[in-house]
């Protein structure tokens, strides 16, 4: 998905569409709650990891993370 910019991200989200994610080979799912408010998962468990678990970000936050984020795929129900 090397063409997948973070217009489309952020449409996607914006859209309803959860998103799981790799951020530093750890997996992540995020969704958007509310205007400028995204919850992120994460979905790999690491024992006694400094991480949070689960975070609240600003759009800013998203955007500074997208560079580095990598093999995107919706969430199925």
């Amino acid at each position: 998905m090397d063409n997948y910019s973070f217009q489309q991200f952020w449409k996607d989200l914006n859209n309803g569409y959860q998103i799981y994610f790799d951020y530093m080979e750890i997996r992540y799912l995020i969704y958007k709650l509310q205007k400028n408010c995204y919850k992120k998962e994460m979905i790999t468990e690491l024992p006694k990891s400094p991480l949070q678990k689960n975070e609240i970000m600003t759009l800013k936050g998203v955007r500074d993370m997208f560079d580095f984020m990598s093999n995107f795929e919706y969430k199925v129900f």
